[in-house]
């Protein structure tokens, strides 16, 4: 199985979308010209043409809205924001009007877009670039928002979002562009609210998506290390949101930690932990755990930034409370 960069699968599958569907196009800044800010998009203008790969002014409610008016007449556009920090402009398009046509015009109507692009700690870009926004999209009803951990996770959950009849917001995470995964030549999709089990454990869940996914893995190496196997529970949709397999790993552990890059108030997490609670709380043996990024806007310096954000040592101390191994309680 071929390596490929978290950039290509994405690419790959807008490729593979639109020779398979005249009807999806992308749109969005940069993404034609430039072959994308991240080079997404690369070599697509080449091969479909400036009506089906179209760059766009600096204007993201405008063209944003002019996808969802493409959606509603039939088309399946994909939209690309440069960064969701930007997407805060769009914020009435999509959750007054892309969220909401279907259930207000009882079915008549449908919306196939997805917008995609980067989101989350982007390394030393400051407060207003640097920002974990999928809670104000989970919280919509009509959305359906995915956050993919790897490149083979980003390929078939995209195809998945391309081919879904509602509009899915679609978060890359801007570090991960570069990094490297397995992914098929064959075509595979992964569906819309599956989640995945990154790594077995018996004595603690935790609970990951996007980036933090691969800092809750070297925790779990680290627990490891110390005696203690974790199980990396990866929901990849975060609504909808695969509570049963969540709730069956949570079962089997009896602890467990959630860990995101947003801030802590009335965050993603906060949302699984009330289900965690609701649904598990007599298979728990200690307070759930949460670890997020500081409640304070991003700094600019990256030393300061790797302090806001949740690393290892934040992790494995939140399963050191979940185990009890502060209070000196043996293994087990």
């Amino acid at each position: 199985m071929p390596e490929i960069l978290f950039r290509d699968a994405i690419g790959q599958a807008m490729t593979e979308e639109m020779e398979r569907d005249p009807d999806i196009f992308l749109m969005g800044e940069e993404v034609a010209e430039y072959d994308g800010a991240y080079k997404v998009s690369k070599g697509m203008l080449a091969k479909f043409g400036p009506r089906r790969v179209i760059d766009t002014p600096i204007a993201e409610a405008g063209f944003v809205g002019l996808g969802i008016g493409a959606a509603m007449a039939g088309l399946r556009p994909i939209i690309e924001v440069m960064t969701f920090n930007f997407a805060i402009l769009t914020l009435d398009q999509i959750i007054n009007h892309a969220a909401k046509l279907h259930y207000m015009t009882n079915g008549q109507l449908k919306c196939p877009i997805v917008i995609r692009g980067a989101g989350g700690a982007p390394g030393w870009l400051a407060a207003q670039h640097s920002q974990s926004l999928e809670a104000q999209y989970v919280h919509a009803p009509g959305l359906k928002v995915m956050m993919p951990s790897t490149p083979y996770d980003a390929k078939g959950m995209l195809k998945a979002a391309i081919r879904d009849d509602n509009p899915v917001i679609f978060i890359e995470s801007e570090l991960m562009y570069s990094w490297k995964g397995e992914v098929p030549e064959e075509d595979y999709i992964i569906p819309i609210g599956k989640g995945d089990i990154k790594r077995k454990g018996d004595d603690i869940t935790l609970v990951a998506w996007s980036r933090s996914v691969h800092t809750a893995l070297a925790a779990a190496e680290e627990l490891s290390r110390m005696g203690y196997e974790a199980e990396i529970v990866d929901p990849r949709t975060l609504r909808p949101l695969d509570e049963d397999l969540i709730c069956q790993s949570v079962r089997r552990t009896n602890r467990v930690v959630v860990v995101e890059e947003g801030w802590p108030q009335a965050s993603v997490g906060c949302s699984i932990i009330n289900m965690i609670q609701r649904r598990c709380f007599d298979h728990l043996d200690a307070p759930v755990g949460h670890v997020a990024s500081l409640d304070i806007p991003m700094p600019y310096a990256p030393n300061l930034e790797r302090a806001v954000t949740p690393d290892v040592d934040r992790i494995v101390q939140a399963c050191r409370e979940a185990l009890y191994l502060n209070q000196e309680r043996s293994h087990g």
